[in-house]
């Protein structure tokens, strides 16, 4: 299967270039997501069967006064690479977050309603992801990664999250690309155990200090940990034993 990947110099998309042999990943300065007639002209060209979606406004407290910017991007965007998918018949893989969710509760199934978000970011997210619904073949993926390593001398301690680092992460979003074909529309939960920022934090810079999630300067959802035995039994089902 041909892949065709947005965000390919972002977080996410620089290892799933290592993952994805031949994945065709347009610098955005070719394939600017908020230009139509850009999108239209590449994925036409390209004539992807997926489309893995990772390009994304994300800093959080950026979006607060950012706020257009972060539209055009996870809203807009996101509605060019519908229109683009269902154009050339390929399924849109798209990247989202846990942030759709309150943080009210924690352990989120797919099924589960989301919202009300708590930052203009999650409105954004939680916006794109109702416009890939429109794609005739989609798979959500709700996750959350940080960087290889905790760069903050700060983690909180009152935030609780299935985020893992980006390394961690990114082997099972590839994998889910490669089975996607097989479990298509989806949403799926692609995390790890429920733990606070801080422990994870902790797992890679042994220096940082606890805090708390008022210091953030934006409001963040409390507990947005997801249940994730979906995934693992997708991956138990379809993956061969050796």
């Amino acid at each position: 299967m041909k892949v065709l990947l947005t965000g390919g110099g972002g977080r996410l998309g620089t290892e799933l270039r290592t993952l994805l042999p031949g994945v065709v990943a347009p610098p955005s300065a070719t394939m600017n997501i908020t230009d139509i007639s850009q999108v239209m002209s590449v994925v036409k060209f390209e004539k992807p069967d997926i489309i893995v979606h990772a390009a994304a406004f994300t800093d959080v407290k950026l979006a607060e006064t950012k706020r257009t910017e972060c539209w055009s991007v996870n809203v807009e965007g996101t509605r060019n690479m519908v229109q683009a998918a269902n154009e050339v018949g390929a399924i849109l893989f798209h990247i989202s977050t846990d942030y759709v969710f309150s943080g009210e509760l924690g352990g989120y199934k797919e099924s589960d309603t989301p919202g009300p978000t708590v930052n203009y970011y999650a409105l954004t997210k939680l916006i794109a992801e109702e416009a890939v619904r429109c794609a005739e073949k989609y798979i959500i993926v709700r996750t959350s990664f940080r960087p290889r390593e905790f760069q903050y001398p700060i983690a909180f301690s009152d935030v609780y999250t299935s985020q893992d680092y980006v390394d961690v992460i990114a082997p099972d979003i590839a994998l889910a690309i490669n089975l996607s074909s097989r479990i298509t529309p989806s949403i799926l939960h692609i995390a790890t155990e429920r733990k606070s920022v801080y422990e994870l934090a902790r797992r890679r810079n042994t220096k940082v200090t606890s805090g708390l999630k008022a210091q953030a300067g934006v409001p963040l959802p409390g507990d947005v940990s997801l249940n994730c035995d979906r995934w693992e039994d997708i991956k138990h089902s379809l993956l061969p034993i050796i």
